[in-house]
């Protein structure tokens, strides 16, 4: 499996290893973006994820911890230019991010724009890697904005533009992860691609409903909140 690949270096099993501890709000601190990390590497999270502007920091925070530095682009609509996008992707893995996670051009994939769609998306892609070859791309689907079949093709497209997972949503959107949305995701992709489940994950017990049903990592603001279920619960 493609998202098998990425499995957490040295990090602990279960729900922690696949957390990307998350904070993308506006008004995040640079205080914030620090305790994110601390908290990152004290219970041995997958990675974290932060806003662009973030990046430099968590990556010299984070820097010999094994700890990853993932960021966001065209964030949270995806209603951006490619240009733009493109230029934001390899900012961010110059200055340390080695996942970037893109918003689908979703007002184009409801149009049927696939081949508009997919040009963008491996521009993202291709920006990335250039940036770094090891670099890895994850497109957010958004599913409470698309249908069945237009979360089947947004998993096609991104596919086909190279890139390495799928996600369910910004978390600023509606809906967001629940187990039939990761299936639906995990049986789109098969073993080609990673998935990550995103949106409103809170709790121990959902964390492993999402992994049961396909997801290889947990994009949440409660990380802590989970690590210490999971302790508890072991």
């Amino acid at each position: 499996m493609k998202g098998g690949a990425t499995a957490p270096p040295g990090g602990a099993p279960g729900v922690i290893g696949r957390i990307e501890h998350t904070n993308l709000r506006p008004e995040a601190s640079a205080a914030d973006v620090d305790r994110l990390c601390s908290e990152a590497v004290t219970w041995g999270f997958f990675g974290v994820c932060v806003n662009p502007a973030r990046v430099a920091r968590a990556a010299a925070r984070l820097e010999g911890t094994g700890v990853r530095v993932v960021t966001v682009c065209g964030f949270p609509l995806g209603a951006g230019l490619t240009e733009t996008r493109v230029l934001e992707a390899r900012h961010a893995v110059e200055e340390g991010a080695r996942e970037v996670d893109v918003v689908i051009p979703i007002g184009r994939l409801k149009d049927g724009d696939a081949a508009g769609v997919a040009a963008d998306l491996a521009a993202v892609v291709r920006a990335s890697k250039a940036a770094n070859p090891s670099a890895l791309v994850k497109v957010i689907l958004e599913v409470g904005l698309l249908t069945e079949d237009e979360i089947r093709s947004g998993c096609r497209l991104a596919a086909e533009a190279g890139a390495d997972f799928v996600k369910t949503s910004t978390g600023f959107g509606p809906g967001g992860a629940t187990p039939e949305n990761v299936a639906l995701l995990r049986a789109a992709v098969g073993d080609r691609l990673g998935v990550k489940a995103s949106g409103g994950i809170r709790q121990y017990r959902q964390a492993l409903a999402l992994i049961e049903a396909g997801a290889d990592r947990l994009g949440t603001s409660a990380g802590v909140s989970l690590a210490m279920e999971q302790r508890a619960a072991t």
